[in-house]
């Protein structure tokens, strides 16, 4: 017998009334890079088809990874499509899909500042991701644009994926691992530091691309209830000719792995369209064994923004792991710098699979409500930024991105550190009537700090080799200033 719509609302009402997030997690530094420069990736420079450098700095908070000591990397989305260009692509262009490489410092704040530290961050290395497959890529004539293969690929001899909406092979499902089309939204290392996993959003997919070359060595398999028959170059209409499948710009948009490495945990953005697409009320998380493919699918329940009569959920835009069961999630709304409107819901919650009933063959909103996974409040990050000084509708409308950093200690006391970052949509400036008369819209990192209470479950990943890999064996320690205003070292990096 089927659940009414609104005994479902209840059940999400009562079942899942939340705590109040963790005192002591909170802000203790933030930094940012100008969304206005280049990237280090100098032979995609030339203008895109709408007129934007092939390597402008930008969107780098749509996923980023701790990679032991003090580097991390970055990953852009599909590109600059905020720009209008031609709506039959989406607004997408050949922009070729990267990582970036960063250090990021912690230094001492000047005197007088609110937070303890600075976030320092300098960008060392640009990298492409292709692959030695035989890509398909659109021709762009019903369009009326250039093809979407990158001149690049003859000059490099290989095959790079772009975010062109068009690159595609239609007789197949969107999980086809020839399709050049990529729309990276999440990044994590492996623990011997040589690959990176990243996640999509057209597939969805899941690619593994060596570290220092950005070529893709792997893929890992997806179950074909998370793909769409019917493919299109403009995702409303792949929407609409649909009825299963992930909702078009809304597939795996967060990624985690476990601390041993062993397992990777993925998040879809909104639920599938057999679940009620962006109407729906349970997203899936999909637990992936990277020894035998198995993987186990898990219903997450999305908190309802709206009210009971209409109901209207957030997205899911990272997740972090804590240990192998327990994960951390990040769930917002879209507003506040960069969609001219003020930040309300930017929140992560905290959810456990241990003893979650597998959902891979259910579906359908009333179909996953009983298995749907408890959760509690961990952060409300508008509230923390609040907090500091930071004014709703200057918080960045796309915090994106969820990682632990190294442990730090501060006056005497080891704590864990939390990073969050922003995509930017690649608009390193924003005129609007929040900010008549224009704002810088960088690429923003916010740094959390919290006690071992706050985490008492939680296991580091541990890295192998990652000086060697990083390149910068003088580059590792999160914190550069070791002393306090009063010349005392009361500021220590631990165990970097």
């Amino acid at each position: 017998m089927l659940t009414s719509r609104p005994l479902v609302l209840t059940m999400i009402a009562s079942l899942f009334a939340m705590s109040n997030a963790h005192a002591t997690v909170d802000l203790i530094a933030k930094g940012q890079i100008s969304g206005t420069i280049s990237d280090l990736s100098r032979e995609t420079a030339a203008p895109l088809e709408n007129g934007a450098p092939g390597n402008l700095l930008g969107g780098i908070g749509s996923g980023m990874s701790f990679a032991g000591c003090n580097t991390f990397v970055a990953l852009p989305d599909r590109g600059p499509n905020a720009i209008s260009y031609n709506a039959a692509i989406d607004d997408t262009v050949s922009y070729i899909n990267r990582f970036h490489t960063f250090q990021l410092s912690l230094v001492a704040a000047p005197s007088g500042s609110d937070l303890p530290y600075a976030l320092t961050p300098k960008l060392v290395d640009t990298t492409l991701l292709h692959t030695a497959e035989r890509l398909v890529y659109g021709n762009g004539a019903a369009a009326g644009v250039p093809d979407g293969a990158p001149g690049l690929n003859r000059q490099n001899h290989t095959h790079y994926f772009t975010g062109r909406s068009d690159n595609f092979d239609p007789t197949h499902l969107s999980t086809n691992p020839l399709d050049a089309r990529l729309d990276p939204e999440s990044i994590r290392v492996t623990n011997d530091g040589q690959s990176v996993f990243i996640s999509d959003e057209y597939g969805p997919y899941i690619y593994r691309f060596d570290r220092r070359t950005g070529r893709r060595i792997d893929v890992i398999k997806l179950p074909d209830s998370f793909a769409v028959s019917t493919l299109s170059s403009v995702g409303n209409t792949e929407i609409s000719a649909n009825t299963s499948g992930r909702v078009a710009n809304k597939g795996m948009e967060g990624l985690a792995i476990s601390p041993d490495g062993k397992t990777l945990f993925g998040a879809m953005q909104s639920p599938l369209l057999q679940d009620g697409g962006t109407k729906g009320g349970f997203s899936r998380i999909i637990r992936i064994d990277l020894r035998t493919g198995k993987t186990q699918q898990f219903a997450y329940p999305l908190t309802n923004i709206g009210t009971a009569s209409k109901p209207n959920y957030p997205t899911i835009s990272d997740v972090v792991a804590v240990n192998d069961h327990v994960l951390l999630m990040d769930e917002r709304d879209g507003k506040g710098l960069g969609d001219d409107s003020t930040a309300a819901f930017k929140k992560v919650f905290r959810v456990d699979l241990d003893g979650a009933q597998d959902i891979s063959q259910a579906s359908g909103e009333s179909g996953l409500a009983p298995y749907a996974l408890p959760k509690s409040l961990f952060l409300d990050v508008v509230a923390a930024l609040n907090v500091h000084g930071f004014s709703a509708q200057d918080i960045p409308a796309k915090l994106e991105s969820l990682t632990f950093g190294p442990d730090i200690v501060m006056n005497g006391v080891r704590k864990h550190t939390f990073l969050i970052a922003n995509d930017n949509d690649f608009l390193g400036n924003v005129t609007d009537s929040n900010h008549p008369a224009g704002i810088a819209n960088p690429n923003q990192f916010f740094v959390f700090a919290m006690d071992k209470d706050d985490l008492p479950d939680y296991v580091p990943q541990q890295f192998a080799g990652v000086q060697r890999l990083s390149g910068h064996a003088g580059e590792c320690s999160f914190l550069k200033d070791e002393r306090d205003e009063h010349g005392h070292s009361g500021h220590r990096p631990f165990g970097f």
